[in-house]
């Protein structure tokens, strides 16, 4: 259903589809969301270690080979930091950039001698960790934050497996982000829930497998194909850890493009790289059939979008449900202390994240000491860019890095693995997930948006009127036959109250008039969601693609029985 209601003489021309997505269940240096992405040019940060592991500084340009897609490529872009500062090549640069600093996109300056910053964002995840252990990394961090320089900045986002908290938007005050560390710890963790999902899978398992107390792993044991239960609970723990992982991939392109280096501290209380593998906790059994979704696929989003980005990601072992020993006793059956299946599957998945966009996995010890690692690593690397040929259409490419000379022959070389040639679309709509999840950015043009009187729409779905006033200036017309027309991209979103998140489609709109609009006036759109009878946030944005422009606009759908409660 849709409706448009005309003004100004300009009219909606295209017949636009009703978005009917239904979801799924201080100090800041620069706003952190809408920024526009700027990957005019790729950077990708190495790590150059001996056979001891120690950095080895002092490599020039020639001594790199840059491959893009198997083949190589030249490097524009070349600037060795050592010790957190930018350090002048001894030699000259690539070809065409003698005799001048190049100028790299997110970096302030890379002057010989001025400060590198870094980028600290911050993830903690509340859904599988488990208070006691989280707190345990929360309070080292604080401990460590003397450790961030003048030019270091930090922001920090929670996820509950219902709703992305940001905790703090980029800040460089210790005092701003010690506050944010402190909020995190006071927040409940739901690890205890996942530890009681293992318990009665446990139960459950031994029950349906019709084991006696004492005799033993239940019958259904040694079978190559997964029982109902162990089905089921394997699906499920996969749709958890996407939509954790999924959580984190928001997080990143809700501060998409800080200035700097730009790292992901992860903090993860435990997702398992092949949820089937540890349903099953058994290097013995082998399974014939993968019933669940596994490895790269329920990590891709975020792999993707780190790279997309540009951040390395440093995955910080919270331990959690693989860490406490079920009591699983009282039943006679085996005990869920911990086991080395499901430690390899959790250790497995934090080595994938951080192999594929250049980190390292920080484990055991580690775990706290976690900003100490992150800094070293990260103030001693090279920084090579190129401008790859743009085509826009959000198409991955695989990037290597190599030693050239032969005499460096043995040294290794750490980074990421792959970078996406982005398109605006895909840009955008990025921005409107920001907005989506943290609010519209500060600056940005807002516009009214208001929902009218719902209709049921089937079982616990509403059909929801909505009105958006676009207004003149969002938009630039062009002469078209006589006449002025615009083609705009609209995008409407919706989040509930358990996070469930929709779709974000793109409506093409086509407004066509005799004259342009006059400044101060407006259009009315019409149409109608339909959506969970649920607490709904909305978020409209459009976007001109002539201007750049974006304009967004919020809202929220309170469904009649939440107005009775108020």
């Amino acid at each position: 259903m849709r409706r448009f209601a005309l003004t100004l003489g300009f009219a909606l021309l295209a017949g636009l589809p009703a978005a009917a997505q239904s979801p799924q269940p201080a100090q800041a240096p620069q706003p952190p969301f809408g920024e526009e992405i700027d990957v005019r040019v790729v950077n990708v940060e190495a790590v150059v270690t001996d056979r001891q592991g120690n950095r080895v500084p002092g490599l020039q340009p020639g001594d790199f080979r840059l491959l893009v897609d198997g083949k190589e490529v030249p490097i524009e872009y070349f600037t060795e930091v050592r010790g957190g500062q930018a350090v002048t090549p001894e030699a000259p640069g690539a070809a065409g950039n003698e005799g001048r600093t190049p100028v790299v996109p997110g970096l302030a300056s890379l002057a010989p001698g001025s400060p590198v910053g870094t980028s600290y964002l911050l993830f903690i995840d509340d859904y599988f960790s488990l208070a006691p252990r989280r707190n345990e990394v929360l309070r080292a961090l604080q401990d460590d934050l003397g450790r961030l320089g003048p030019e270091d900045r930090m922001a920090v986002v929670a996820y509950d497996g219902g709703e992305l908290k940001m905790l703090t938007t980029w800040s460089n005050s210790s005092r701003e982000i010690n506050r944010a560390l402190q909020e995190a710890i006071a927040r409940p963790a739901r690890g205890i829930d996942r530890l009681t999902d293992l318990r009665t899978f446990e139960s459950s398992r031994r029950f349906s497998a019709g084991s006696v107390p004492g005799a033993g792993m239940p019958r259904a044991a040694t079978s190559g194909i997964l029982s109902f239960e162990e089905r089921n609970y394997a699906q499920e723990l996969a749709r958890q850890v996407a939509d954790v992982s999924g959580a984190a991939a928001s997080a990143l392109r809700g501060f998409a493009a800080p200035p700097g280096r730009k790292v992901m501290l992860l903090l993860s209380g435990g997702w398992p790289l092949r949820p089937v593998d540890y349903v099953v906790n058994s290097f013995e059994r082998t399974i014939l059939t993968r019933e669940a979704p596994e490895g790269e696929a329920l990590l891709r989003p975020l792999i993707r979008t780190a790279n997309l980005l540009g951040y390395t990601i440093y995955p910080v072992d919270v331990p959690g449900v693989e860490a406490v020993s079920a009591d699983a006793t009282e039943s006679g059956g085996p005990s869920l202390g911990t086991s080395n299946v499901r430690e390899q599957e959790i250790e497995d998945s934090l080595e994938l994240v951080a192999a594929r966009t250049g980190g390292r996995p920080l484990v055991n010890g580690l775990r706290a000491a976690a900003l100490e690692q992150a800094a070293a690593d990260t103030r001693s690397y090279y920084w090579l860019g190129f401008t790859p040929t743009w085509q826009r259409n959000d198409q991955p490419h695989a990037v290597k890095v190599e030693v050239r000379r032969d005499d460096l022959r043995g040294l290794a070389v750490r980074s990421r693995d792959s970078f996406f040639d982005v398109s605006r679309r895909a840009e955008v709509t990025m921005m409107v997930e920001s907005a989506m999840l943290f609010g519209s950015a500060p600056g940005f043009a807002t516009m009214p948006v208001q929902v009218g009187t719902p209709k049921r729409a089937g079982r616990g779905q509403v059909e929801v009127p909505v009105t958006v006033s676009i207004p003149a200036d969002a938009f630039t017309p062009l002469p078209a036959e006589g006449k002025f027309a615009a083609q705009l991209e609209l995008r409407i979103a919706s989040v509930d109250e358990r996070g469930g998140r929709s779709a974000i489609p793109v409506i093409p709109l086509s407004l066509a008039g005799d004259k342009p609009p006059a400044a101060g006036s407006s259009l009315t759109y019409q149409t109608s969601l339909r959506l969970r009878d649920a607490l709904q946030h909305l978020v409209v944005a459009l976007y001109d693609p002539v201007s750049g422009k974006i304009t967004t606009g919020e809202v929220d759908f309170i469904p009649e029985k939440a107005r009775r409660k108020r």
